[in-house]
């Protein structure tokens, strides 16, 4: 069953008849207002979302120094020719020694979690093999996108982040997610809102006429 809250969004209830926000397969979007300079101009993508927790993958920071070559060496998986240059994205602070792999959903794997209707997320060596193998057993996903760690809230935190105008969320797309410039990311998922980011107030993170800069 859903419900309307007072801004239109779309809310689930449980059995219990407590009003949920479910965000997994949504884009997380930094305000502005973000205070946390690990997430500073970051783009979430939602993996899960439940009372309990949420988790969400960073789409749009590239790291320096890692790419598929690197992983492909620490597993000790013989690379195909040409293989290797591909990047490799900082996904969040939690567990920043694991990777996974967000892809679209052609490939799919008994440790395939799919997240929508676009997305699919592993965590596995078989994917890595896949993609950047010599020796492939699968077809690798038409799009994929590399990242080390992710993002983690406890119970209510995701929610009172929201609640002070840290996050804005918004539809997650294929071409956003694997299309765009990892350096525009940012303005293009605020762009799918209507909104750019002279629009909010650093301090506040409410609407400004226009398109005028901050203070």
């Amino acid at each position: 069953m859903k419900k309307q809250t007072k801004g239109g969004r779309a809310r689930r209830e449980d059995q219990s008849g407590a009003a949920r926000d479910f965000l997994a397969g949504k884009l997380l979007i930094a305000m502005p207002s973000m205070t946390d300079p690990r997430f500073e101009k970051s783009v979430v993508l939602m993996i899960s979302h439940d009372p309990q927790h949420a988790m969400g993958v960073v789409i749009n920071k590239q790291l320096a120094d890692i790419e598929l070559g690197d992983l492909l060496e620490q597993l000790a998986i013989d690379p195909r020719e040409g293989a290797g240059g591909e990047p490799v994205y900082y996904g969040g602070p939690v567990q920043t020694d694991r990777g996974l792999v967000i892809h679209t959903l052609d490939y799919r794997s008994p440790q395939t979690m799919a997240i929508g209707a676009h997305f699919g997320v592993t965590v596995s060596k078989e994917i890595l093999a896949d993609i950047g193998g010599r020796a492939p057993i699968h077809a690798p996903p038409a799009k994929y996108l590399l990242a080390i760690g992710h993002a983690g809230w406890g119970p209510g935190q995701l929610e009172s982040e929201i609640a002070v105008n840290a996050w804005c969320h918004a539809e997650a797309t294929p071409d956003i997610v694997f299309g765009a410039d990892p350096r525009s990311i940012w303005r293009t998922a605020l762009g799918s809102l209507g909104v750019t980011g002279a629009m909010f107030s650093k301090e506040w993170s409410t609407t400004r006429p226009g398109d005028a800069p901050l203070n």
